[in-house]
């Protein structure tokens, strides 16, 4: 007798993908786990991007290639930008589990991109665990300004960022910014 799978709905999301050297905007095709699903599936360590735009950093808004399918290497991706919060997912899986939570404005950086945003946690703010504990290799940041460091013109506003928790340098809390003298 053969086991039954019941078909799972699959859908595309528009992305907006940074990697060291590319952006890259194009449409993920996700489960009913969002795109927060789909990332953080240790069983695949690529992802393929359909109706994929390319450009390069030093030039974002000059078209470099367009293609039907790129596929790349989840660890390669700096962070994923998405439109809606809805995109990332169920809120059960973003979460965590988690019903209440606590916001912390943070600014982030990699080696290429500073990020403003609001990550939400189930407790206080533990930078280690965060950083070294679970199974999630990418983070969700919600309310997101980006920014390239060498490339001032590269600015993505998002409702939800996924950040690869692997290229994150540093980790500052908003409310602990030092205000400046006068």
């Amino acid at each position: 007798m053969a086991m039954e799978t019941s078909p799972r709905t699959n859908r595309f999301i528009s992305t907006d993908i940074l990697t060291s050297g590319y952006r890259i905007v194009g449409k993920a095709m996700v489960t009913n786990h969002g795109v927060m699903g789909m990332i953080n599936d240790n069983s695949h360590s690529a992802v393929e991007i359909n109706d994929a735009r390319l450009a390069r950093l030093h030039m974002p808004t000059k078209l470099a290639d367009h293609f039907e399918l790129v596929r790349m290497m989840k660890r390669q991706i700096h962070m994923i930008c998405l439109n809606r919060r809805e995109d990332l997912g169920p809120s059960a899986l973003v979460r965590g589990g988690y019903n209440k939570f606590v916001e912390y404005p943070v600014r982030m950086t990699t080696q290429m991109f500073e990020l403003e945003g609001v990550m939400e946690l189930p407790g206080r703010f533990d930078f280690t665990s965060m950083m070294a504990e679970g199974s999630r290799e990418f983070i969700p940041i919600f309310n997101a300004v980006v920014t390239a460091i060498l490339i001032p013109n590269l600015r993505v506003e998002s409702a939800a960022v996924l950040i690869n928790r692997g290229k994150i340098d540093l980790v500052a809390l908003l409310n602990q910014r030092v205000k400046p003298e006068n």
